[in-house]
C-alpha cells in the first residue's frame, strides 16, 4: 500500500487484500487525497467494493464466530445482582447508623 497516486482497479485490490487482513484502517491512512478525492467520485470503486465485500463474507462464512449471547446475559444478570445486593447493604447501613433525634431541654 506505499504506492502513491494508485489506479482505481489498485485501490480495489488494496481494499480487497485489507478487508480480509481486517486492516481497513491502515487502508483508510494509506490514501493520499487525490486518491480520495478518486474514490469519493467513483461509483465502480463502490460498486466493486461492496462484490469484494460479499465475496470476502462468502469465502470466510465458515470461519466466523459468533458471539456467545448466553455468557453475555449471564454476565449482565450478575452485574444486576450484585447492584441489588449493594444497594440493599447501603440502604440497612443507614437504618442502622441513624442517631437518635435531638431533644432540647428548657431550662
Amino acid at each position: 500500500m506505499s504506492d502513491i497516486n494508485r489506479t482505481i482497479e489498485e485501490l480495489l485490490v488494496d481494499y480487497a487484500g485489507a478487508l480480509r487482513d481486517g486492516c481497513i484502517p491502515v487502508f483508510l491512512k494509506s490514501l493520499t487525497s487525490e486518491e480520495g478525492r478518486r474514490i469519493a467520485a467513483s461509483r465502480g470503486f463502490w460498486d466493486a467494493t461492496e462484490a469484494v465485500r460479499i465475496l470476502n463474507s462468502a469465502g470466510f462464512a465458515d470461519k466466523a464466530v459468533a458471539p456467545n449471547v448466553g455468557l453475555f446475559i449471564s454476565r449482565v444478570d450478575a452485574k444486576i445482582v450484585s447492584r441489588l445486593k449493594k444497594a440493599r447493604a447501603s440502604s440497612r447501613r443507614k437504618r442502622t447508623t441513624r442517631s437518635r433525634p435531638v431533644t432540647y431541654r428548657k431550662d
